[in-house]
């Protein structure tokens, strides 16, 4: 797929997609976009998290499904190859656009120019309709993407995975709410789209309320999980040895970037209250912080550390840095729980990882969170954000193995239906009904009334 120019290939531990019958699609080849952040970065670093998961996830087992897909994103650094083979089919490349370091996700939309230029440089190599479509991830490629669709004479799918009504409408305290400037960008993006993927039915209703989305051009479409790294494997036991952790550990894991949207210090309030309640807990308990400080989180790195220190609890916090998911599956094969007391999730990927490793999951009631987690059954939800709710939910999961063990295998049953390769399906499906011609060969979409 590529133009002749040196492509470096490069293929991530992860497992290469599995098919689970011959599928032929109509679509050959799409061109994603993602300006802010890169498929190659770690997620939990920076600005990288789950949509990063997402796209490469999706493009490789698009890429198996017989759809080739070429990822442009921005470059961050000097000497980076222009052209990355990521798996067979999907290639990454690296676009010129403004300084390659220090530049914030907010300073971003002054480099969409520059951006959209490269990628035009990118077109003029190649034969007219090479691109049959182009799927856009997050408002800031939504603007390249719709003006390179219209240029192409292609459509344009866009995916929000976050929106700047739905966070802003969830701020956490002290948080900075999102600008305008996005919610006219998401605006004009929601009109030009051909379709728009939600990642769930509340999403899509999102779209439609907030944004005055077309419900005949939303579609629901479910995330995945990589269901050959995230699995049980050989244990909790195992992995706790693996990772020096006590076998009669109350482990509490809090995995995910490092910033107010995603509430860690709620977690770290809710221990505090724990051991007030019940000091003898301060002897079991671990809880290990997995992740990096992002977005507003990076204006003070080092507040969940001080926070601890402050709680009296900085001897049962661990704070572990961004890992490969190889790694990161251990942790959550570890962990007596996960906990994630976000306050705006458009799905929670990281819920559905975990529980596909057969760890239960104490989660807010937001977003998608109630579509990965089911009440009572794979965890627990919390309505609102109160340290002592999240205590109360958590307590039990500390001198409960039976529960913890009860719940985690049906987190693992029911993280099972969240494979990538379903994913990809869908979103051929949702190519196919915005490309004119093309026949939809599934049982149609979904849309955001169902």
């Amino acid at each position: 797929m590529g133009t002749g120019a040196a492509v470096l290939r490069l293929y991530p531990g992860s497992a290469q997609p599995s098919l689970e019958e011959p599928y032929v699609p109509h679509i050959r080849r799409v061109a994603m976009f993602s300006v802010h952040t890169s498929p190659l970065h770690q997620p939990g670093t920076g600005d990288a998290g789950g949509m990063n998961v997402y796209i490469v996830e999706l493009a490789r087992q698009l890429a198996a499904l017989g759809t080739e897909v070429e990822i442009f994103t921005r470059a961050t650094a000097a000497g980076l190859d222009p052209c990355v083979e990521l798996a067979p089919g999907v290639l990454v490349r690296h676009i010129d656009a403004g300084p390659y370091e220090g530049l914030s996700k907010e300073e971003l939309p002054a480099q969409l120019c520059a951006f959209t230029h490269g990628v035009t440089q990118v077109w003029a190599a190649r034969a007219a309709g090479y691109f049959d479509l182009v799927h856009s991830h997050y408002w800031l490629s939504g603007h390249v993407g719709w003006l390179a669709a219209e240029r192409w004479g292609v459509p344009l799918v866009h995916a929000m995975h976050t929106m700047a009504k739905v966070k802003n409408a969830a701020l956490a305290t002290g948080d900075t709410p999102e600008p305008a400037a996005r919610v006219i960008g998401e605006t004009q993006i929601v009109r030009a789209a051909d379709r728009l993927i939600a990642n769930t039915a509340e999403e899509a209703e999102a779209l439609v309320t907030h944004y005055d989305a077309d419900p005949r051009r939303t579609a629901v479409v479910h995330p995945g999980v990589n269901l050959d790294v995230f699995r049980p494997g050989d244990g909790r036991r195992a992995a706790r040895q693996r990772l020096g952790l006590p076998a009669d550990a109350a482990v509490l894991l809090f995995a995910g970037r490092i910033q107010p949207l995603k509430g860690p210090d709620i977690l770290l309030h809710a221990v505090r209250e724990l051991v007030d309640a019940e000091p003898a807990l301060r002897e079991r308990l671990v809880v290990p912080v997995v992740g990096g400080p992002s977005g507003t989180g990076l204006a003070r790195p080092e507040r969940l550390q001080k926070l601890a220190v402050r709680l009296g609890i900085a001897d049962l916090v661990w704070f572990r840095p961004p890992m490969a998911q190889q790694r990161l599956a251990d942790w959550y094969r570890a962990a007596s729980v996960l906990v994630m007391p976000s306050y705006s999730e458009s799905f929670g990927l990281v819920a559905a990882e975990a529980q596909a490793c057969g760890t239960p999951v104490v989660a807010a009631a937001v977003g998608g969170l109630p579509v990965v987690v089911r009440e009572g059954e794979t965890g627990r939800l919390v309505d609102g954000h109160d340290p002592a709710d999240f205590a109360a939910a958590l307590r039990p999961f500390c001198h409960q193995p039976a529960l913890v063990e009860r719940l985690g295998a049906a987190a693992r049953r029911h993280a099972a239906g969240f494979g990538w390769a379903a994913t990809a399906r869908d979103t051929l499906e949702v190519y196919r009904a915005a490309v004119p011609g093309c026949a939809v060969t599934g049982s149609g979409l979904r849309s955001a009334h169902g």
